[in-house]
């Protein structure tokens, strides 16, 4: 049976896990790559669940050996999908990976037909409230995170769909449809958000 690789990336605050979560729970044939990071592990994050937390001196030796599908550096920290995740993954279905726009780059080398997703705010002002509403990060922080938002959605013309997380449910249907659509051989169309991306990347 052909499997399905699923790319989903988005700029800190979107809800990209939330949204994965989703549409993983109602649909028993997908499931999550599980990355590799060397960030350090928050209170609620469970080791092989969420992350396989590792050493910077583990990460770069599976880096030299080829062990990754992709990896990128964000804010400091490394991260990326090994080539065993994913086989692991894709023993029980199609796969989707949570990555960000240099990791997606990477895959779509590797693995041609991979569908990609990249999904927006509805504004620059409800991300950056979404950041702060997290709890986890000082407000310098949160302006970092807010411009390095500004420049991964650069990249949204790299992606085969756009989406725009403002109602939750209304996105994870349209997450829905895009998988069926790619099961059944059909190809979704991809959503025009011009007026939007026009004030999310702009100077000011």
């Amino acid at each position: 049976m052909r499997r399905h690789l699923f790319v989903l990336s988005a700029p800190s605050g979107t809800g990209k896990t939330s949204l994965i979560r989703a549409l993983v729970d109602g649909d028993e044939s997908l499931s999550v790559a599980i990355s590799h990071t060397t960030r350090p592990r928050r209170a609620a994050e469970v080791d092989g669940v969420h992350y396989h937390f590792v050493t910077a001196s583990d990460f770069a030796a599976l880096r030299a050996d080829g062990g990754f599908l992709e990896f990128a550096t964000v804010f400091g920290h490394s991260y990326g999908t090994s080539h065993q995740a994913l086989e692991n993954a894709l023993q029980t279905g199609d796969v989707i990976l949570e990555i960000d726009w240099q990791g997606a780059a990477q895959v779509r080398k590797r693995w041609r037909d991979a569908v990609s997703i990249f999904v927006l705010p509805p504004s620059r002002q409800a991300l950056a409230a979404r950041l702060a509403q997290r709890g986890q990060d000082r407000p310098e922080v949160i302006a970092k995170r807010t411009a390095q938002a500004v420049a991964d959605m650069s990249h949204h013309d790299e992606f085969d769909h756009l989406l725009v997380n403002d109602d939750f449910d209304a996105t994870v249907a349209t997450l829905k449809r895009i998988v069926a659509a790619t099961r059944a051989g059909r190809i979704e169309p991809r959503e025009d958000h011009a007026a939007l991306l026009a004030e999310l990347l702009s100077a000011t």
